[in-house]
């Protein structure tokens, strides 16, 4: 059957008690949820990173969410979807779903619901961001299939969660063995403490930026080369053969763009800052970046590695009010370790035994996605 939400659940949203308050958050009393924790947790969240004190609750009035309870994001990055095993509390960002108990609802099934669904119908396109609210919430109509249909449908969605999970592990053991080579081979590869005797990037790489042609003029869109922006680009894309966007001749000469060979480091320099990949073909990039052309002294799949395992030390250049940027000076001057050239090329070539296996299991992982989302649309349409 068909039914609006509000006649399902009440619609309740949490509360951020006052900041200015320090008794309300010197706690670890009462767990307490923000999108942040959201975007770490799996269908059950059992952590938050901050908590709220007896004082608080009792003084600010807020909301406790019960347990078992199905919780979405609203406000700003719509959709994230988790269960509270436990009572817990929230923020303003966050609606909790109670169950009424008009029909049988398995929060499992709900919870599978909420998370493919498409929620931008009905968003509002906020200062900063796009944002639902609760009337509009209230209103929206969701069809329900029977009790025995819901837990037929949690348990298979379960068990292909379970595939998607163990692929996704297994990419982040291979991961976790490229860092334990790294230290193995290289030792310390913490670049915040900055020794005398390591080589700045400046000797070992030509930095460069990029630009955005004018999006105003056709003839400089549409071509045949290649240009990014960090957008396009994850925290550890590895290395990367193609872009979204493409531009002509006459728009990389319209902003005098440099071509990133094969092999370029790219690093990302503003929103944000430290996402990298290596260049597996040549490239344009828009003024979001600060890439380093390798001399011989270094070799890209090193100083990549590198980079990735001190994505928080390059934030921590970021300058900028407004948003974190580092500029081509700062990276310029930021020294690094540069072992032996052997020694590099030995890495290279276990990482690239590693990627290997990673093809394998990612075109796994690609597969089993692909079911999962074919059989949520089959069940939620």
């Amino acid at each position: 059957m068909e039914y609006r939400l509000d006649e399902l659940f009440d619609l309740q949203m949490g509360k951020t008690p006052s900041r200015n308050n320090s008794e309300y958050w010197d706690s670890e009393h009462h767990k307490w949820i923000s999108i942040g924790d959201l975007s770490k947790c799996g269908k059950y969240i059992y952590e938050t990173k901050e908590y709220l004190s007896d004082k608080a609750v009792k003084e600010s009035g807020i909301s406790l969410i019960p347990a078992n309870t199905v919780i979405m994001s609203f406000k700003l990055s719509i959709g994230k979807t988790a269960i509270t095993p436990e009572p817990m509390y929230s923020n303003e960002a966050i609606m909790s779903f109670r169950d009424k108990k008009v029909i049988e609802l398995m929060p499992d099934y709900v919870y599978y619901m909420f998370s493919g669904k498409d929620w931008d119908t009905g968003t509002n396109k906020a200062v900063m961001g796009k944002t639902l609210n609760k009337a509009t919430l209230s209103q929206i109509r969701i069809k329900v299939h029977s009790l025995p249909e819901q837990q037929q449908i949690v348990s298979v969605l379960d068990k292909a969660k379970a595939i998607i999970d163990a692929r996704l592990q297994e990419l982040q053991a291979l991961d976790d063995l490229i860092k334990a080579r790294f230290v193995e081979m290289f030792g310390d590869y913490d670049l915040s403490h900055q020794r005398q005797n390591w080589i700045p990037i400046s000797e070992i790489g030509k930095v460069v930026g990029g630009s955005t042609p004018k999006t105003s003029v056709s003839e400089y869109w549409n071509g045949e080369y290649r240009w990014i922006s960090p957008a396009e680009i994850q925290a550890d894309s590895g290395v990367i053969y193609d872009s979204v966007k493409k531009i002509t001749k006459a728009g990389a000469e319209s902003c005098s763009l440099q071509e990133l060979p094969i092999g370029t480091v790219i690093l990302s320099s503003r929103a944000p800052v430290g996402k990298v990949a290596i260049a597996g073909n040549t490239f344009y990039c828009n003024q979001g970046f600060k890439n380093i052309i390798c001399n011989s002294r270094i070799i890209p799949r090193y100083l990549y590695s590198l980079l990735l395992f001190n994505t928080e030390y390059l934030n921590s250049l970021g300058r900028g009010a407004t948003f974190k940027e580092i500029s081509k000076s700062i990276v310029e001057n930021i020294k690094i370790p540069l072992p032996e050239i052997a020694e590099q090329k030995e890495f290279e070539t276990f990482v690239k035994h590693i990627d290997k296996s990673r093809v394998v299991v990612q075109k796994a992982l690609d597969e089993a996605q692909l079911l999962f989302d074919s059989l949520m649309q089959q069940y939620f349409g």
